[in-house]
């Protein structure tokens, strides 16, 4: 019964949160769509998470990620190892890519600086 009301919300809301994810109270879904749980996560109180964020593990692994106590996910951000461990007080900025642990108490954002390559289009490649 419990996955038969899961994979209805999750057609209803675009949100996965897969059964047997362990999340305390105080969820707060900002915004719906997009959003990804995996079952080996461990979320403590008040958690913030926002559309277009996946949390889960790296391929072919088993250890939970824990995410402490009133951490605030920004959009567009994808938190993807095998153990990771978020500390309490913690916000994720939005488009960050988290792979390694962040200690409680801390500010954490990807910085995006990389073009790989210009394109430029000139009147010969219209048609």
């Amino acid at each position: 019964m419990a996955e038969k009301i899961n994979n209805w919300l999750m057609l209803k809301y675009g949100t996965e949160i897969a059964l047997g994810a362990q999340i305390q109270p105080g969820l707060y879904i900002a915004h719906y769509g997009g959003i990804v749980i995996s079952r080996y996560s461990i979320i403590g109180r008040n958690f913030t998470i926002r559309q277009n964020t996946t949390i889960g593990l790296s391929h072919g692994g088993t250890k939970a990620i824990a995410i402490g106590d009133n951490v605030d996910i920004g959009c567009h951000c994808c938190i993807i190892s095998n153990g990771l461990i978020i500390g309490d007080n913690v916000t994720i900025g939005a488009m960050s890519f988290v792979n390694r642990n962040i200690p409680s108490n801390n500010l954490y954002y990807t910085k995006k600086e990389n073009v790989i390559s210009p394109r430029f289009i000139d009147s010969s490649d219209i048609k």
